[in-house]
């Protein structure tokens, strides 16, 4: 039996209306923008981002790529033989060739975008629906101009379910990527304080993220958060947008699909839910209670994709926290194991407050303490320092013993703590990063979160490389 790849040299050519240059490969068998992980047979984007894509198009070549996608203003640099495709904008061209791939599917199509939540509920929706059907997903946090389209472009012409994460920063970016995704489904996990920095207000970010429903297929489903005070708007504007039915989550007594009772556990959670009037009890592998609020839009999600909801509420005892986002490793300090959890991937007022909520909940042994290192949350605009300094009352009313704190922002909350809690404060990352070390012992739980732009992830490794992981069998 053979394997249909995922493009044709001249299919992918025809789709970006591009002119070929060189030879034309019989198959192309991925897509990458990134040499770094870029395989044998794949096309390669050479789009501008920090780089210029142009200036790896050779090494592209070198490492097996079947094809380069270059603008005019290159094609000339390379040398004849080259398999390139022309086209006068690179990243026009891939969004190109991902709506026609688009085109030619006929998966059930889910869409997810929200302030918090949408990695996490791009990933329990990819776990649940490959265990009913070859299901495609972005690799990562693609979700952005040119993650959309990438993800698109990589999708396999027969998979039965695809699943999209759409983001925004600024105003006006979630509709064009709605409309090359034009999902079956879009969810809204929730309306939160992020981004305030672009927006007048939380109404402004509603709207915003409602551009999702601009994307509907018609008569598609609306999936959105009835504990939020922006619910209604939400509804309204998916209705304006083309949605045949809206289906509502969360605690609230109308939601339609209702969370009854839950069980929080430092690893695992449980769950009591009415999905559209049929109970359902579950356990997520996942900790958080904001895991269980966002698995019951994944279980509204599956019903309005049709697919199987028993199953799906099965699988998700399978659930982990991807790296980043709440992945543990249980490290080996000199005196005894001590557990990291790594949050470093984001930080917002919302996910914050979870992270702390889920470190108090965590069992320490011996000696050991609750430790946060948080970095700063960015994108908030003028209330940033107000939102920082309210964690306070998050950290001292979930226990948490010690706060190492970096960043400008997060000073205001180092300032908030009474000084027993307060381990050090530095005004970046790295500056922090020893004091974080040298105070590690055995029987800790440390949590490591602030935003991306924050670099805590190189504590994380720095962690990591100090102090030996546990094995499992330890």
């Amino acid at each position: 039996m053979t394997t249909e790849p995922l493009w044709t040299g001249a299919r992918l050519i025809e789709a970006m209306g591009a002119r070929s240059q060189g030879p034309v490969p019989a198959a192309v068998t991925g897509a990458s923008i990134d040499t770094r992980t870029l395989e044998p047979g794949d096309a390669f984007f050479a789009i501008k981002g920090e780089r210029d894509g142009h200036d790896f198009v050779a090494a592209a070549l070198d490492k097996g790529a079947a094809l380069a996608v270059v603008d005019e203003a290159h094609a000339g640099a390379f040398p004849a033989d080259a398999p390139l495709a022309v086209v006068p904008d690179v990243l026009r061209a891939m969004e190109q060739a991902g709506m026609a791939r688009r085109a030619e599917l006929s998966a059930k199509v889910v869409a997810v975008t929200g302030s918090v939540g949408k990695t996490g509920t791009k990933e329990a929706l990819r776990l649940v629906l490959s265990r009913q059907g070859k299901t495609h997903a972005p690799v990562a946090s693609y979700n952005n101009h040119w993650g959309v389209p990438l993800t698109l472009v990589r999708t396999p012409r027969d998979v039965r379910y695809g699943v999209y994460e759409i983001g925004m920063n600024a105003p006006g970016e979630i509709l064009p990527l709605a409309k090359m995704v034009q999902p079956d489904v879009a969810v809204i996990t929730t309306i939160q304080p992020v981004h305030l920095a672009a927006f007048e207000s939380l109404e402004g970010i509603a709207r915003e993220k409602a551009a999702i429903f601009g994307g509907l297929k018609r008569g598609g489903t609306a999936i959105i958060n009835a504990d939020i005070p922006q619910s209604g708007l939400l509804r309204e504007l998916a209705l304006a947008g083309g949605a045949g039915r809206v289906i509502s989550f969360g605690e609230s007594e109308n939601a339609d699909v209702r969370l009854l009772g839950c069980a929080l556990k430092p690893d695992v959670s449980t769950a009591n839910a009415s999905v559209l009037g049929q109970a359902v009890t579950y356990k997520l592998g996942s900790p958080g209670k904001h895991i269980v609020l966002n698995s019951l839009a994944v279980l509204a999600a599956v019903e309005a994709l049709g697919a199987d909801l028993a199953l799906a509420a099965l699988a998700l005892s399978d659930l982990t926290p991807p790296a980043g986002r709440g992945a543990r490793q249980v490290l080996h300090a000199p005196a005894g194991p001590f557990t990291l959890i790594d949050e470093s991937y984001n930080g917002n007022p919302a996910s914050m407050r979870a992270a702390i909520e889920n470190l108090g909940r965590m069992p320490v042994s011996g000696r050991g303490r609750r430790i946060a290192v948080l970095g700063d949350m960015l994108e908030l605009g003028e209330t940033g320092p107000e939102l920082h300094k309210g964690l306070a009352d998050a950290v001292t009313g979930n226990g948490i013993d010690l706060v190492f704190a970096c960043g400008p922002l997060m000073r205001t909350l180092y300032d908030a703590l009474p000084s027993h809690r307060r381990g050090a404060y530095a005004a970046q990352a790295t500056g922090l990063e020893p004091y974080v070390l040298d105070a590690l012992r055995a029987g800790d739980v440390v949590t490591v979160k602030g935003s991306l732009g924050t670099r805590m992830g190189p504590i994380v490794k720095a962690m990591t490389a100090r102090f030996p992981v546990v094995q499992a069998d330890d």
